[in-house]
C-alpha cells in the first residue's frame, strides 16, 4: 500500500456519486461473481480489469468443475439456471488400475458436480453484470497502487488515456495468482510443499461414459478424464516433467500407455502443461482491502477446488461488505473474514494434497497399499463421507 498524495477522483456528476462502496480489481470468475452479488444488494461498485477484452471463444480453460457450493453461489448471482442448462452433470465416478475397478461413487442428486468451462461461466457473469444498475465493469485499467485514506481507499491505475483514480469505501483484490494487490498490502505468499506437473487436453468423448468421471490410478501416475459439454472430454495426466515438445500426440501417448484408452487426436484442443502448486496468503485482508480467489490462495486444480473456493470467498465477503457499509463499520471489518477464509484454504490445501498423493506414481507395496485404500474408501460406509469431501460440501 502507498500513502503518497495523489489527485482525488472526479467530483460528483449527474451519473452518480464519485465515491463507490466497493472497488473490485480483477474480472475473472471470482471478481465478476462478487460484482453480481454486490449489484443484487444495490451497492455502488466498480470492477476494474487489466485485459481490454474477455478471452475469446475457443480459448483453453483450466477450470470446468462446478461443485454444489459453487452452484449455489452462481444461483445467488443470478446465473445458476443458465449454468445448469449449459453444463454436463457428472453423476458418478469410477477408479481403476490396470483395467480393474477399485471403487465407484454415485453422487446424490443434491451433490452432483456440473461441468462447464470457466470462460463460459465468466461470459454469463459478465452478461449479468452488464444489466446491473449500480455496478460497472471497466476494462483496460491496470492497477498500480492503492492509497488507504482511513475512511476510504483510492485505487490508482492507468488506461490508454492516462492515469485513473477510483475512490471506494473498500477494495477487493480478485486479480489472480500473480496478484498485484496482494503485494500492495504486503501479504506473505506462503508455499505448501505438495507440487506436481500435469499435461491436459480436451477432445471428443469416445469413452461411452458421458456422465462419469474416470480416474486411472496407474503405477506411472494418475490419468483422469471428465465429461464436458458438447460431447467432449478433458484428459489430465500426471507426468514427472513437462515434455520438451508438448503436442496432442504426446498426451495421447501417455494416456494410451497407462490406460489402454485412446482418443481422437485430430479432434483434440491444443494441449497445455501446468504445475499444481499450493500457496496461501497471510493475511488475506488488511485495513480496507481484502483478497479473494486465487489472489488469496492457490489450490491445486486436481479435485477442482480453486474456482469453487474463490466463489465461496466472494459469498462470504459480500455479506461482510454489506454489513460494514450498512453500519459504517470499523476499519478492521475483515478480521473475521481473514480467519475464516484462511481456515477454508488450509482445508482445501489438505484435500488437494491428498488428491495429488493418491495420484502419484507408485509401485510394489506402495501401489498395493494405495489400491487397498481406494477399495476401502469405496465401501458403503465411506461413500457418503467421500462424496461430501469430493464435492466440497465442507465449504
Amino acid at each position: 500500500m502507498t500513502d503518497e498524495p495523489v489527485a482525488e477522483p472526479a467530483a460528483e456528476s449527474a451519473a452518480g456519486p464519485a465515491m463507490h462502496d466497493v472497488a473490485v480489481v480483477g474480472a475473472g470468475a471470482v471478481g465478476l461473481l462478487l460484482g453480481c452479488l454486490l449489484a443484487r444488494r444495490g451497492l455502488r461498485a466498480i470492477v476494474l480489469e487489466r485485459r481490454p477484452e474477455p478471452a475469446p471463444p475457443g480459448t483453453s480453460s483450466r477450470a470446468i468443475g462446478i461443485h454444489p457450493p459453487g452452484l449455489r453461489a452462481l444461483a445467488a448471482a443470478g446465473v445458476g439456471d443458465e449454468v445448469r442448462r449449459r453444463a454436463v452433470v457428472i453423476r458418478d465416478g469410477r477408479v481403476t488400475c490396470d483395467g480393474r475397478t477399485l471403487g465407484s461413487l454415485r453422487f446424490p442428486k443434491s451433490g452432483r458436480v456440473h461441468s462447464l468451462p470457466q470462460r463460459e461461466v465468466e461470459a454469463l457473469l459478465e452478461e449479468r453484470l452488464g444489466s446491473a444498475r449500480t455496478v460497472t465493469l471497466r476494462r483496460g485499467v491496470e492497477v498500480v497502487a492503492i492509497s488507504d485514506r482511513g475512511t476510504h481507499v483510492v485505487v490508482h491505475g492507468t488506461d490508454g488515456d492516462g492515469p485513473v483514480a477510483v475512490a471506494a469505501r473498500y477494495a477487493v483484490g480478485a486479480d489472480g495468482v500473480r496478484s498485484g494487490i496482494r503485494e500492495l498490502i504486503g501479504a506473505d505468499w506462503r508455499p505448501h510443499r505438495d507440487r506436481a506437473t500435469y499435461v491436459m487436453c480436451d477432445t471428443r468423448d469416445d469413452t461411452g461414459a458421458p456422465e462419469t468421471a474416470l480416474l486411472h490410478f496407474e503405477s506411472a501416475g494418475v490419468v483422469e478424464s471428465f465429461p464436458m459439454p458438447g460431447g467432449r472430454r478433458r484428459w489430465v495426466a500426471r507426468v514427472r516433467r513437462e515434455p520438451p515438445e508438448l503436442d496432442v500426440a504426446a498426451v495421447a501417448t501417455v494416456v494410451e500407455a497407462r490406460t489402454g484408452a485412446s482418443f481422437d487426436a485430430d479432434a483434440a484442443s491444443a494441449p497445455t502443461a501446468f504445475e499444481a502448486a499450493q500457496h496461501i496468503a497471510h493475511p488475506v485482508a488488511a485495513g480496507r482491502i481484502a483478497l479473494v480467489g486465487d489472489a488469496a490462495h492457490e489450490i491445486s486444480p486436481i479435485g477442482g477446488q480453486g474456482m469453487n473456493l474463490g466463489w465461496s470467498d466472494a459469498v462470504h465477503l459480500d455479506r461482510e461488505l454489506a454489513g460494514a457499509i450498512a453500519a459504517a463499520g470499523p476499519i478492521d471489518v475483515f478480521a473475521a473474514y481473514d480467519r475464516a477464509r484462511r481456515a477454508a484454504a488450509h482445508r482445501a490445501v489438505r484435500q488437494a494434497a491428498f488428491n495429488m498423493r493418491m495420484g502419484a506414481p507408485a509401485t510394489g507395496i506402495r501401489l498395493r497399499t494405495r489400491n487397498a485404500a481406494v477399495r476401502v474408501l469405496g465401501l458403503p460406509g465411506f461413500r457418503r463421507v467421500l462424496a461430501r469431501a469430493f464435492t466440497m460440501q465442507w465449504l
